[in-house]
């Protein structure tokens, strides 16, 4: 059930709800969507010599319980970049791979794969797939600009303006034939709705930006999003 904050689109005849978290919701499906959470992206970082403090895999994982409990979806897809490289998986702590195993318990668990982690190995729970279609909706890492698809991969945020200053936040991309979800991951980073890589899905520019905000979405057309 949608709570205070989230906001309701429609995708290709199918209405999901945004969650705040940044996850999304089909409800009649009872299922959960999440991209890009690049687990382990720290200790990625601290293998070349860049420190980071060590705590974005913990991190996420509690937002993903979080969200997970409140809705207790029967199935959830993450749609590709889960862990943040090739043997990201192998550097998980006890403790987060508990907490792994604990979410997936009592339900459907889907990896997508993604670009940088296209070899997902079949000891971490659920089952690993390229591309997941349920009716008309079909879920991917990289989108493709097709009519019903639900992809990942270009960590959407958009710049907007309030009366006190500009802000710049995670947004979900939808023009309402086909949808870029935010990345999860507590490291991921972002990249303007107004770059270029967004044209070559939406060239109209028509699309709205459901923008995470601090106790609510704002849905924000294209338009004015900088």
């Amino acid at each position: 059930m949608g709570l205070v904050g989230d906001a309701a689109f429609d995708l290709a005849g199918v209405t999901f709800l945004a969650d705040l978290s940044g996850a999304l919701l089909w409800e009649a499906e009872r299922l959960l969507v999440v991209s890009d959470l690049h687990l382990e992206k720290g200790s990625s970082f601290a293998k070349r010599g860049t420190l980071l403090p060590p705590f974005d895999t913990a991190a996420t994982l509690a937002r993903l319980a979080s969200v997970t409990a409140r809705h207790n979806p029967r199935t959830v897809i993450a749609l590709g970049d889960s862990f943040h490289d090739r043997h990201a998986h192998m550097r998980l702590s006890d403790a987060d791979r508990v907490q792994l195993a604990t979410l997936q318990t009592g339900r459907d668990w889907i990896w997508i794969s993604g670009n940088h982690d296209p070899a997902l190995p079949r000891d971490l729970g659920g089952t690993v797939a390229e591309i997941i279609a349920i009716g008309a909706i079909a879920f991917r890492h990289e989108p493709t600009g097709a009519r019903g698809e639900i992809a990942g991969h270009l960590h959407p945020k958009a710049r907007v303006a309030t009366r006190a200053r500009r802000v710049e936040r995670r947004c979900f991309v939808s023009d309402g034939e086909r949808a870029i979800m935010p990345a999860f991951g507590a490291y991921a980073g972002g990249l303007s709705v107004r770059d270029a890589a967004f044209a070559k899905i939406f060239p109209q520019r028509s699309f709205v930006a459901h923008v995470l905000g601090d106790s609510r979405l704002h849905s924000i057309a294209a338009a004015k999003c900088y």
